[in-house]
């Protein structure tokens, strides 16, 4: 089985498109093959991998409906770059598909039952999910093996984070899922270690989820490259691959490559 990586956050502008975008690049640059699978109805990863607006039949929507045989719509990101990492892309139409995964009797099953019917071929699949703790976020809890949490290092955020656990633990157990997706980390997302606030809840944020065997990872820098990148369709590795920032993501990367090795070890 592939790595399914669900990155879930209940709070917006917590940076988890810029992290999805950015692993997706990263692990295909190191030789891996990547699915990048937008469930947010914002289309996010579209732009930010420098795609246009797909057509409804051409989503991950698409794939999420009953008459889905198989043919799933993967794009090319990067291909000048990188040959390895696609996109499922999403829009507005997985508004619609949350209603119906409330009303479906395998709703909250529906992207893993697709995932065991028709199998994607990658390494890696990456979930995107919205900032929301809904329908489109249980599918991905229910498909995935291990998930990230982008946390904005603000004090809603870190409110919400505890809420998010809470929830994870809930459904793992609702919905009986053996085995229960790993947690992998916290990942703080535009830190300004100039702001006494950031420094506050970064260092309060890192003891209490070690309470909770969870991982916190090294924070994620803020810069307005990012958005500058993203303008363009880019990681900020190809917009701007000097950029202090660009090390940020090293300690993810290895952890999420070990386990990629691991899986292969074990499967051959």
């Amino acid at each position: 089985m592939a790595i399914r990586l669900a990155l879930l956050s209940n709070a917006g502008g917590s940076g988890k498109t810029t992290l999805a975008v950015h692993l997706a690049y990263l692990l295909g640059n190191a030789g891996f093959s990547v699915a990048l699978v937008d469930l947010d109805p914002q289309g996010s990863c579209s732009l930010m991998g420098g795609l246009p607006r797909p057509h409804p039949d051409q989503t991950i929507a698409a794939v999420l409906r009953d008459d889905f045989q198989g043919n799933w719509p993967t794009t090319p990101l990067w291909q000048d770059q990188v040959k390895n990492v696609v996109a499922v892309q999403g829009e507005m139409g997985l508004v619609k598909t949350i209603n119906e995964l409330v009303l479906h009797e395998r709703g909250a099953y529906l992207l893993g039952d697709r995932l065991l019917d028709y199998p994607l071929p990658q390494d890696i699949l990456i979930f995107d999910c919205p900032a929301t703790l809904g329908p489109l976020p249980l599918i991905a809890l229910s498909a995935c093996t291990h998930l990230l949490v982008p946390i904005q290092v603000e004090p809603k955020s870190a409110d919400g984070s505890g809420k998010l656990i809470e929830w994870f633990y809930h459904n793992s157990r609702r919905l009986r899922l053996k085995p229960e997706p790993q947690i992998l980390g916290f990942v703080p997302n535009q830190y300004d270690k100039t702001i006494a606030i950031h420094r506050n809840i970064l260092a309060s944020l890192e003891p209490q989820l070690s309470k909770l065997s969870i991982h916190c990872f090294q924070p994620i820098r803020f810069s307005s490259e990012f958005k500058n990148a993203s303008a363009l369709g880019l990681p900020i590795h190809l917009y701007r691959p000097l950029h202090p920032a660009c090390k940020d993501f090293t300690p993810i990367v290895t952890k999420i490559t070990q386990l990629l090795k691991k899986s292969k070890t074990k499967h051959e």
